[in-house]
């Protein structure tokens, strides 16, 4: 893909500023836009927008295809007319510098429920004919999105007074609709007609929002990076919906998940336990599912990172019901026939891939027969643990680059570079001393400005370290599930000094594309002549 010398922020919209208790599609999305601008970035990196579950985990969502009702935001439903100004008359003191997803979901569903009756039951015409447009054109992911919602909400609140703890379908679902048979299918689309017309409304209303973002965001010349997990919740409709594509036993559940092996920063390895595919199912029906997924990403973003690539190579199966995962074992994966499916159907696409953990001569081979660029983070290149000081052969130093890849000081599963620092070793600590030939009195600002500096055609750094913000401002903990995926920042954080920062060392290390698209058109002119 098109890659001209630029540079981004990784920030997911639920860290927005605004006074509901979580990040919206509002206002502050405007405003974090103008920021970029200001700041001279064009990039927007945001994670997964999906609907999520226990552990509030973007990366475990009900659907690929769906957007997460918490992010809409409720002032535009009162200019629409499907909320009143008296509805959010009353709103509670919500946290100002983190997400309690449990008070939001509290709060805030109730709203956006009566606001898609209220659409309903007075929507207008114009609007109800745009909303049954939506649902023709998306019909293929959204039907089935909304029963297994509206299905789900119904089993939850009676796990709930059972006290039953992950009543998931595959595992909680009466046999009949957990299987998807025609008549109970049938009879719960009946029975939960409302619920599911209330489900088609969200998302309706999520990506009218959302669009009008993306828009704004190409308009100011920002391009927006989006996430593609290889693997999907359990608990998700993907799985519901598409058992043949899944190593499922016959009551739906998992008989082998995904994860890790053992490596150097776990002894037992990394248990997911997302169902792993068949690839060969997926393969005879000419992976379907997935381009599917990809075409309706790329309506959502400007371009998709591939979140684990290595598993398009191998993946690592464990036999469901192993509690670490240490019991398992590589098996190969058709990455190359996928892709080369993909290019096919699709053309070229703007793919980045997440190239980190145990990478394989076969998995470079795989990202380079495509071109698709890698990933490189500062806070992996100074480990001094097993080299007892310098290690200068570490692929994440900056002098090993290679132009074609994306630099991060850190990524969104990171400590902060504040808060990785603080808790480094005194030999890493010296290591980054020589390396940058500067003292540690600003560090945050060093890796910005060693990423910057390096060949990456791209350089991302998140919203935390542009701040520059300990670890209390971490987003994600891996393999820790609760106190995640909560921060936001104030508005006030958007102000001169930080926009001057960003802008400098786009000019000094020239960052803005506009000057390198300005020189490849002097570079052609000189050519003709």
């Amino acid at each position: 893909m098109e890659m001209y010398r630029s540079s981004g922020i990784l920030l997911h919209p639920t860290s927005f500023s605004g006074p509901h208790g979580i990040g919206d599609l509002g206002e502050a999305a405007y405003r974090f836009v103008d920021f970029l601008v200001q700041t001279k970035q064009t990039i927007w990196q945001i994670l997964p927008l999906g609907p999520t579950g226990y552990g509030d985990s973007p990366y475990a969502s009900f659907s690929s295809f769906a957007g997460n009702p918490l992010l809409i935001n409720l002032d535009k439903l009162i200019t629409a007319g499907d909320l009143g100004e008296a509805d959010l008359a009353t709103v509670p003191s919500f946290p100002v510098d983190t997400v309690d997803y449990g008070w939001v979901i509290t709060w805030k569903t109730p709203l956006l429920e009566k606001a898609a009756r209220n659409f309903l039951a007075n929507g207008g015409s114009v609007r109800q004919a745009d909303f049954k447009s939506f649902c023709t054109q998306n019909g293929s992911w959204l039907d089935d999105f909304a029963l297994f919602m509206a299905v789900k909400q119904d089993f939850d609140q009676k796990a709930q007074k059972e006290g039953v703890d992950g009543a998931m379908w595959s595992n909680y679902w009466d046999t009949d609709i957990r299987l998807r048979q025609p008549k109970a299918v049938a009879q719960w689309q009946k029975d939960k007609e409302e619920a599911i017309a209330v489900q088609k409304v969200l998302q309706y209303y999520f990506f009218q929002q959302w669009q009008a973002v993306k828009r704004y965001a190409n308009e100011h010349n920002i391009k927006i990076m989006g996430d593609i997990p290889i693997f999907v919740a359990p608990d998700s409709v993907d799985v519901w919906a598409n058992r043949e594509y899944f190593f499922l036993n016959k009551e739906g559940q998992p008989t082998v998940v995904a994860g890790v092996p053992p490596d150097y920063f776990s002894a037992t390895g990394q248990l997911w336990g997302n169902p792993l595919y068949n690839w060969k199912a997926m393969a005879e029906k000419n992976f379907d599912w997935w381009l599917k997924r990809i075409r309706h990403t790329l309506k959502m973003v400007d371009v998709i990172r591939i979140d684990h690539f290595r598993g398009f190579e191998a993946y690592w199966e464990i036999p469901a019901g192993e509690k670490t995962a240490i019991k398992g074992k590589w098996v190969k994966a058709p990455g190359k026939q996928f892709f080369e499916t993909v290019k096919k159907d699709l053309g070229n696409l703007p793919i980045v891939a997440e190239d980190l953990g145990l990478i394989t001569k076969e998995v470079r081979a795989l990202r380079d027969q495509f071109g698709f660029p890698g990933m490189r983070i500062l806070q992996f290149a100074f480990d001094a643990k097993e080299s007892g000081g310098i290690n200068a052969t570490n692929n994440f130093l900056p002098h090993n680059y290679e132009p074609n890849s994306i630099v991060y000081t850190g990524t969104h599963d990171n400590d902060t570079v504040l808060g990785w620092y603080q808790a480094s070793t005194d030999e890493e600590k010296d290591f980054v001393r020589r390396y940058i030939a500067r003292s540690d009195d600003n560090i945050v600002w060093e890796f910005l400005r060693l990423a910057c500096s390096s060949v990456s055609r791209w350089a991302i750094f998140p919203m935390q370290d542009v701040l520059r913000l300990g670890s209390d401002a971490r987003m994600n903990t891996p393999s820790v599930l609760g106190g995640n995926w909560g921060w936001r920042y104030r508005t006030e954080a958007l102000n001169e000094a930080v926009s001057s920062m960003l802008s400098y060392l786009v000019d000094l290390y020239g960052r803005d594309p506009a000057i390198w698209k300005e020189k490849e058109e002097k570079d052609k002119k000189v050519s003709l002549i």
